[in-house]
């Protein structure tokens, strides 16, 4: 069968299986896979063992919001369940169609992160099945190495089969929201210095705007809001509602030329010069501050059928301006659109081979053609330079040297993983790729 993730590159021809207990594997070699929402080949492999039958609530504490449930229970189930008993997700990515194990894997991180960390930061403990076919406890106490190893670890300690997760309080399922404009680049470097306290914040970014206005930007902010902020709303009656399942489909892939600098370019000046006023306030449900592309079904679509990938790179906080500013000289010098950038403030580290480090995280979207990959390897030397890495849970091509040079806690990773699996069944075509595993 054809399998590929969200970026549609690479597809693949192999089997795909439900996972259940006792299942032979046979001496195969395998990866865990959930809802295939990470953009490259990081869930991709000779034999992918799915996640999603493993949809099972085991236990709720309603007093302490601690919820136990099977790996592939995904945001939208605890969304759609625990939203109207007043608990939201400590942290959520920018999509809900993402499962738990897959989560902890990618050790996602959100709006508020840099307040509040990373999805693994409210992992308590969870079940692994090793290679061995051994089923194991961990938590930051018991098997805390594989604990850290796991969060980030995109799967290669083995197969997360239930977590145990900490929510957090709300009074109502309203967002409280705040969109300010942006000149450009150094203004929205200080403004998310200025609102560092706020909960939940990220900015859409112009990749193309030149000279004084290079970088300009629109900061959204957000807040739970409380009972007393709804008081006057559509939520005054409901307060935990769930929003509506309203969805636009795109049916069919887009041709390739409709995605274009010049196309790129009127979208970004549309978007930044729709909203009027340098401030709006106003209240908004979860889903649209949360996640506004879920509302697009198969939004991928837009890209093409060649497919697109997500360039997500951080640079540390003491470096952000300089680097920032020449990452966007790169992309407009080569003339490289990225039809949605969106910037983000990321607190501290945290797992052997997570993503965050304290600084700016860039996510850029770009069609494949021809010319993409060398121009991200332009891009690479830049995040490099500057201290940087790469998400690997958005990356697809991403080199062995770069991995090496960017994340200090690799050997020791592949120390664990080697011990937890010597023959290296768990493997991914990203790990193979990345030198994690050798190809054989």
């Amino acid at each position: 069968m054809k399998v590929t993730n969200w970026g549609k590159y690479p597809v693949i021809e192999k089997p795909e299986v439900s996972y259940h207990q006792g299942m032979s594997l046979n001496g195969s070699r395998w990866i865990a896979r959930g809802m295939g929402r990470c953009y490259g080949d990081a869930s991709l492999g000779d034999k992918m063992l799915s996640s999603l039958k493993l949809n099972r609530l085991i236990d709720f504490d309603e007093e302490k919001g601690i919820l136990t449930c099977e790996s592939g229970v995904t945001f939208e189930d605890i969304l759609e369940i625990f939203v109207p008993k007043g608990w939201f997700p400590s942290v959520t990515p920018g999509t809900k169609f993402v499962t738990m194990g897959g989560a902890l894997a990618a050790d996602v991180h959100g709006k508020n992160h840099h307040k509040e960390g990373s999805f693994s930061d409210y992992v308590l403990n969870f079940l692994l099945m090793t290679a061995s076919g051994e089923i194991i406890i961990c938590s930051r106490t018991v098997n805390a190495e594989i604990f850290f190893a796991t969060a980030g670890g995109m799967g290669l300690t083995g197969m997360i089969l239930q977590v145990t997760i900490q929510l957090k309080k709300i009074e109502t399922s309203a967002i409280r929201m705040q969109s300010i404009k942006a000149r450009n680049l150094t203004e929205i470097l200080s403004m998310f210095d200025e609102f560092e306290s706020v909960t939940y914040s990220m900015a859409w970014i112009d990749c193309l705007a030149p000279g004084r206005r290079q970088g300009r930007s629109i900061l959204l902010k957000g807040e739970h809001a409380t009972l007393d902020e709804v008081k006057n709303s559509d939520w005054k009656n409901h307060p935990l509602k769930v929003p509506n399942k309203f969805k636009i489909n795109i049916p069919f892939d887009f041709p390739s030329f409709v995605l274009n600098p010049f196309t790129t370019r009127i979208f970004n000046f549309l978007y930044y010069n729709r909203q009027v006023r340098q401030e709006v306030h106003l209240l908004g449900d979860y889903d649209g501050f949360f996640y506004p592309l879920d509302m697009i079904h198969n939004w991928n679509r837009i890209y093409g059928g060649r497919g697109f990938t997500q360039y997500q790179l951080v640079i540390p906080k003491e470096a952000g301006q300089e680097g920032i500013t020449d990452v966007l000289n790169l992309i407009q010098k080569r003339g490289m659109a990225s039809f949605l950038a969106v910037l983000k403030l990321l607190g501290n580290s945290n797992g052997l081979i997570s993503f965050p480090v304290e600084g700016y995280t860039l996510a850029l979207d770009f069609p494949l053609a021809r010319d993409l990959f060398p121009f991200l390897d332009e891009l690479d030397k830049v995040v490099v330079d500057y201290g940087g890495r790469l998400y690997l849970a958005k990356d697809v091509r991403m080199s062995p040297e770069m991995l090496a040079k960017t994340y200090p806690g690799l050997d020791e990773f592949k120390a664990i993983i080697k011990k937890l699996d010597p023959a290296g069944k768990i493997r991914s075509y990203q790990s193979e790729r990345l030198g994690i595993h050798s190809i054989s």
